[in-house]
């Protein structure tokens, strides 16, 4: 019996190791911290310090929305909430300690909801976004003063890895609401995703202008922060971008004059203001995730001039993506378009990304099927 005893609790240990070998540190964790982690199933483990704390929870976005987790606290005051499988993509987080939002401090810091936020990647097994031994673009840091708000806008341009040997098409690119400008290169992975299109030749080399998506002048930005306001703000976005952005970026960066402009969540909704109010001057349109504001049953396109669409001599290409796993607003939106492209015979793709929520992973994989069908 002793012997049973020793080698079952032997085989205990060994299996024990064993199961914390498969969890991994995430790739959203600072150098020189161990959690979180995660495994190949999507478990995940986080481990904090909040020695005062009498109540330590865990939440985060859409992807976040249905796990289940344990939260145990030692006595030297490390909390450790282990999970249920997370979905599969990038996550948002941030720990509820004794009712306060509090980040984690052993992550990265990402701006999303407004503030800097956690961040976990659940590996989808895909490398399309990480970064390898190709030709790197680089993405710098300008700005232009306004008229429109009076006052200056910040932006980020990716410049490919040839620019310097030529003109290039240029991608004018939104981001989502409660996230910004740097939104597209950190947590969207753009830089290795189209440096890795160009090394494969499966897309043509652009420029990327990354806008920030909120545009209000000071008066403007009194207003109550609500779809009324994002109408406004995209409005204004529309006016900068055709009448300052657009003058700017083709006379300081070597272009071709061929455009195309795109977005996700509420930067889908600026991309299809603007390329519908303006057909002649972009090639491509991608609305990711679609939304659309302020529309009615009779007028689901109240605020959206869609039909100029169906009236331009030059139809721009339309590309649609959307995550398989969002919620129904966001796929009721995504229909009231498709349906509409569809009853008015107009040419688009649709792409749904398998398995994915409003979160990260879906815009990726949008980006990465849309680039490769633009400026060809």
């Amino acid at each position: 019996m002793l012997n049973f005893t020793r080698l079952s609790a032997a085989f205990m240990l060994c299996s024990s190791l064993i199961f914390s070998q498969n969890f991994k540190t995430s790739v959203t964790a600072k150098i020189g911290k161990e959690f979180p982690k995660t495994d190949v199933d999507g478990k995940s483990k986080f481990k904090v310090y909040f020695p005062e704390a009498k109540s330590v929870t865990l939440e985060g976005g859409d992807g976040m929305q249905n796990m289940e987790f344990i939260t145990t606290k030692d006595k030297e005051g490390f909390w450790t909430i282990s999970t249920s499988p997370l979905e599969t993509g990038f996550h948002y987080y941030w720990f509820n300690v004794d009712g306060k939002r509090t980040n984690d401090p052993n992550t990265e810091l990402y701006f999303g909801y407004g503030q800097p936020t956690s961040g976990i990647e659940i590996n989808s097994g895909e490398d399309f976004f990480l970064t390898k031994n190709v030709k790197h673009g680089r993405i710098v840091n300008d700005s232009l003063y306004s008229a429109v708000i009076r006052g200056r806008r910040n932006f980020k341009v990716y410049l490919p890895p040839n620019y310097g040997t030529g003109k290039f098409p240029v991608l004018y690119l939104y981001h989502g609401t409660g996230e910004d400008i740097t939104g597209w290169g950190k947590q969207g992975h753009l830089g290795a995703i189209l440096d890795n299109l160009f090394a494969e030749k499966k897309a043509a080399e652009m420029i990327v202008v990354m806008d920030y998506g909120v545009a209000l002048s000071p008066e403007e930005e009194k207003r109550p922060d609500d779809y009324p306001r994002t109408v406004l703000s995209s409005q204004n976005i529309d006016r900068i971008l055709v009448r300052e952005l657009i003058p700017y970026i083709e006379k300081k960066y070597k272009t071709t004059g061929k455009r195309a402009v795109a977005g996700l969540s509420r930067g889908s909704y600026q991309a299809l203001l603007i390329g519908s109010r303006h057909p002649e001057l972009f090639s491509a349109i991608g609305v990711f995730s679609p939304v659309i504001y302020e529309g009615t049953s009779a007028q689901p396109f109240k605020e959206l001039p869609v039909g100029n669409l169906l009236k331009t001599e030059r139809k721009p290409f339309v590309f649609t993506g959307i995550g398989s796993k969002e919620s129904g607003r966001f796929q009721d939106f995504n229909k009231t378009l498709t349906n509409y492209l569809n009853e008015n015979h107009y040419p688009y793709i649709s792409y749904e990304s398998p398995g994915t929520y409003h979160e990260w992973l879906t815009w990726r994989r949008c980006l990465h099927e849309f680039a490769q069908k633009i400026f060809r």
